[in-house]
């Protein structure tokens, strides 16, 4: 999977592995989620879904080692479409990860991963596009939430 954002790219790509296989690549450029997830697969991957709280670790240690200026909005797999409504009872709030090469990405994720910078647009009727905002702390340490 790969995450692509809007800053100029680094000078070399980075990338993560977990133990497990899945491993993320950071992949800097500012372009629509549509260009960004053609990107992603002509690499043989596809936006990166984070389905546990290891997995956002991962994430989000490549983007501070990819030395990703904040604020930053990077493109992930996050996506409503138009016929699925919000819940904000919901962490991912109605938002589904989008599968990659043709795979079924996880739906259930934990609770903690359902931080959102502002909660999205109430609709049932309007295909939507979600991605992971970093912003600085007072302490250095990127904070993050997903933004619509």
């Amino acid at each position: 999977a790969c995450a692509l954002g809007r800053p100029p790219p680094p000078p070399r790509a980075a990338v993560r592995c977990l133990p497990a296989g899945a491993c993320f690549s950071a992949h800097l450029d500012n372009t629509s989620h549509a260009a960004a997830s053609s990107a992603c697969g002509r690499r043989q991957g596809g936006l990166a879904w984070v389905s546990s709280e290891p997995e956002l670790h991962l994430l989000l240690g490549l983007l501070a080692e990819a030395a990703v200026p904040t604020p930053a909005l990077l493109w992930v797999g996050l996506k409503r479409n138009a016929s699925a409504c919000t819940h904000a009872e919901h962490p991912l709030r109605g938002f589904a990860w989008e599968g990659i090469g043709g795979g079924t990405a996880p739906q259930e994720v934990p609770a903690a991963l359902g931080r959102w910078v502002k909660e999205p647009m109430r609709s049932c009727l309007t295909a939507r596009c979600a991605g992971l905002h970093l912003a600085a702390t007072p302490d250095s340490r990127p904070s993050w939430g997903w933004k619509e």
